[in-house]
C-alpha cells in the first residue's frame, strides 16, 4: 500500500527544492540607526537613515524636540565580493537636544523602484547634563559645519539670450584651514551658450553664511546664455576640499595639533525659468540680438572715380549678446559691385556679458560715373531691461562718382546679393595691363648650337643626381610610419568633410554636413551606427577604444554645436573655426584608433 503521507511531504519538499529561491540581497531595506537611545541634554545624537538600494525624494522626519546642527551629508558605499554587489546609501543628521523629556523620531520615507518604503519610529530619552559627553565632534563633523559650496545666480528668470552669471563661491569657517582643492564634477552648461571668466587669484574675503561670519573664495565664474526658453538646470559643481582641523591635543611646544581630512561639496542643482521674447511688438526683420546697443552704417568715402573701391562699414556695438545674432545686410545699387563682407569682432566677456562691438567690411567698386544712394537700413534688438523692442535705422549715404563710363543706370537700388562675389582683400587690389610690354623680335637663329640645343643635350646626365635623390626621399617618406599616419589622416578628415567645407557661409547646410561627416567617421571606424547613439554613449565607447580625454571633449563639443546651430545663429567665423577643429579632431582620433 502506498503512504500517501510520505510521498505529498516528498512531493512538497522537491517543489521547494525546484522553485526560484529569492535572494536577500533582492529585499530592499530602509531603516534608522541612532548613536544612543538615552543621551543628556548636552549631548548630541547621531541619526542615520539607511537603505541598500539607491532612491529618489528623501522626505526626513521634522525631528520634534531636537535641533539639526549638520545634515543632510550623503555617505554612499558600493562594492563588488565574488560577483555580488553590495550597496549601501546613508542620509545623517546631528542632532542636539532642545529640552528634557521622551521624544519620537517619526518615519522617514523614500522612492526606491516606484514604491515608497518607511523607517520605523523610534523613542529617545533625554536627561540631565552629563559630566562628560561621550559625543564630542570628530574631525569630518567639524569640517562639514565648515564647508559650504555656493552657487550665486544673478538673475532666475531671464529672457532667451539675456546674460545670466552664475559664481561658485567656497564658504570656510575661520576654524578650519583649507589646503587644497580638486574638481570632481563640472557642469556641461546644455542649452546655455557659455563662457569662463578665469579666476586669476583666489583671494579669501571675509562674509557670512547663514548669519554667521565665514571666509570665502571665488573659485570659478561663468557667464550663460540660455539658448531655449522653459525650466533650464545648471548642473552642479562638486569639488574635494583637502583641510586641516585643529584638535584639543597640543605637541612638545604647546601648539595646536590639526588634523588632515578631505571633503565633498557640492554646489547642487539650480533651476533657471527662461521667459521666450515676446511675440507682441516684435519687428519683421528682427535677427535674436538681446542687449542694450547702437548701430551705424558708414563709408570710407563719399565721392570717388570708376574702378577705384570704398569700404561699407555695418557696425553695431554695445553690451549683450554680440556673438549670436547676425548683422543687417545693406542694399546697394546694381552699378556698384559688392563683396563680400569681411568679419570682424571686438568683444569681450566679463562677469556680466559680453561687451564690445561686430563689424562687417563691404568693398564696394563703382563700374559707372553719377550719384548712387545706399539707402538706410534698420536694426532691431530686444531690451531686457525695459522689455521691449528697439529698432535703429542708419543715415542714407549718397556716393559720387566722379570719372568713369556712363552706364543706363545710375541710381536703380536691387538686393546687395545679387553682385557679392569672393572677399578681396583691402590695399592694392587691381592692376591694369601694360601697354608698352617691351618686347623684342626674335632672331634667325638656327636650333643647333643654340642654348637649348645644349640643355637637351645634357640634361639626362643632370637627371641623373636628381633621381637618386627622389628615390631616396620616397624610401625615407616609406619608412616614416608616423608621418604616413598623419598624412593618411588628414586625407581621411578631407574626405569625410569635404561636403561641409562646400556649405562654408550656409549655416543649416554646413552643420549638417558637418555631424553626418563626425558619425560617418565613426561608423567607418568603429563598424557601428552612431547616429543611433547619445553623446554620453559615444563618450563610453571612445574611452574604450583608448582615446585621450581632451579629443573626446572636442569631438562631442563638435556634436553639441551642430545640435545648438539649429536654434542659435553661428557666424562664418564660427563655422570656420568649428570645420578647422573637426579637421584636426578627426586625425587625432585616427591616429589612436
Amino acid at each position: 500500500m502506498i503512504k500517501w503521507g510520505s510521498f505529498f511531504v516528498t512531493l512538497f519538499s522537491l517543489a521547494l527544492f525546484l522553485s526560484p529561491k529569492v535572494s536577500a540581497q533582492d529585499e530592499v531595506t530602509f531603516e534608522l540607526k541612532l548613536s544612543k537611545e538615552k543621551l543628556g541634554i548636552n549631548e548630541r545624537l547621531r541619526a542615520e537613515f539607511t537603505m541598500n538600494k539607491d532612491g529618489d525624494n528623501f522626505n526626513p522626519p521634522s525631528f520634534d524636540g531636537f535641533k539639526v546642527v549638520m545634515g543632510p551629508s550623503q555617505s554612499i558605499s558600493s562594492s563588488w565580493v565574488n560577483g555580488k554587489r553590495t550597496f549601501s546609501k546613508t542620509y545623517i543628521y546631528i542632532l542636539v537636544p532642545t529640552a528634557r523629556g521622551r521624544f519620537t523620531i517619526k518615519q522617514a520615507t523614500i522612492e526606491i523602484a516606484g514604491e515608497t518604503y518607511k523607517t520605523l519610529p523610534k523613542t529617545v530619552e533625554v536627561t540631565a547634563a552629563v559630566d562628560k559627553p561621550n559625543d564630542q565632534k570628530t574631525v569630518d563633523d567639524v569640517a562639514d559645519e565648515s564647508l559650504h559650496l555656493v552657487a550665486e545666480v544673478s538673475k532666475g528668470n531671464p529672457y532667451l539670450n539675456e546674460a545670466v552669471t552664475v559664481i561658485y563661491k567656497l564658504y570656510v569657517s575661520p576654524n578650519i584651514n583649507v589646503t587644497n582643492y580638486r574638481s570632481l564634477d563640472s557642469p556641461k552648461y546644455d542649452n546655455f551658450w557659455s563662457q569662463d571668466i578665469p579666476v586669476t587669484k583666489h583671494t579669501a574675503q571675509n562674509g557670512t553664511y547663514k548669519g554667521k561670519p565665514y571666509r570665502y573664495v571665488v573659485l570659478k565664474r561663468v557667464v550663460l546664455y540660455p539658448q531655449k526658453s522653459g525650466k533650464l538646470e545648471i548642473e552642479p559643481l562638486s569639488l574635494e576640499i583637502f583641510v586641516d582641523v585643529p584638535t584639543n591635543r597640543r605637541d612638545f611646544f604647546g601648539g595646536r595639533i590639526y588634523s588632515q581630512t578631505s571633503k565633498t561639496v557640492s554646489a547642487g542643482r539650480r533651476t533657471l525659468s527662461v521667459k521666450p521674447l515676446p511675440e507682441a511688438g516684435k519687428p519683421v526683420d528682427f535677427g535674436g540680438a538681446v542687449g542694450d546697443f547702437d548701430f551705424k552704417v558708414t563709408s570710407s568715402k563719399k565721392q570717388l572715380n570708376a574702378s577705384e573701391s570704398l569700404q561699407a562699414r555695418v557696425e553695431v556695438s554695445g553690451k549683450g549678446n554680440l556673438k549670436l545674432f547676425q548683422l543687417p545686410e545693406p542694399e546697394l545699387p546694381s552699378a556698384l559691385e559688392v563683396y563680400e563682407p569681411e568679419y570682424k569682432e571686438n568683444v569681450r566677456t566679463n562677469v556680466s556679458g559680453m561687451e564690445g562691438k561686430v563689424v562687417n567690411n563691404y568693398t564696394v567698386v563703382p563700374a559707372y560715373r553719377g550719384k548712387y544712394p545706399i539707402p538706410s537700413i534698420s536694426f532691431s534688438y530686444f531690451n531686457p531691461k525695459t522689455s521691449k523692442y528697439v529698432t535703429l535705422k542708419s543715415d542714407e549715404i549718397n556716393i559720387e562718382v566722379l570719372e568713369g563710363p556712363a552706364g543706363s543706370e545710375t541710381s536703380a537700388p536691387v538686393a546687395a546679393n545679387a553682385n557679392k562675389q569672393l572677399v578681396v582683400p583691402t590695399g592694392k587690389q587691381f592692376h591694369f595691363i601694360k601697354l608698352k610690354p617691351n618686347l623684342t623680335k626674335i632672331g634667325t637663329n638656327h636650333f643647333f648650337g643654340s642654348n637649348t640645343f645644349y640643355l637637351l643635350l645634357f640634361a639626362p646626365i643632370l637627371l641623373i643626381p636628381i633621381a637618386v635623390f627622389s628615390f631616396k626621399k620616397r624610401e625615407a617618406i616609406a619608412s616614416d610610419v608616423e608621418g604616413n599616419k598623419i598624412k593618411r589622416a588628414n586625407r581621411l578628415a578631407k574626405k569625410y568633410l569635404s561636403t561641409a567645407k562646400k556649405e562654408l557661409g550656409n549655416k543649416e547646410g554646413f552643420y549638417v554636413a558637418l555631424e553626418k561627416g563626425l558619425h560617418n567617421y565613426l561608423k567607418a571606424k568603429l563598424k557601428i551606427e552612431t547616429s543611433e547613439f547619445s553623446k554620453e554613449k559615444i563618450t563610453t565607447i571612445l574611452e574604450d577604444k583608448g582615446v585621450d580625454t581632451l579629443d573626446i571633449e572636442n569631438f562631442i563639443s563638435l556634436l553639441k554645436n551642430c545640435e545648438m546651430a539649429r536654434y542659435s545663429p553661428f557666424s562664418d567665423v564660427q563655422m570656420q573655426e568649428d570645420y578647422e577643429k573637426a579637421s584636426e579632431v578627426i586625425s587625432k582620433l585616427d591616429k589612436q584608433l
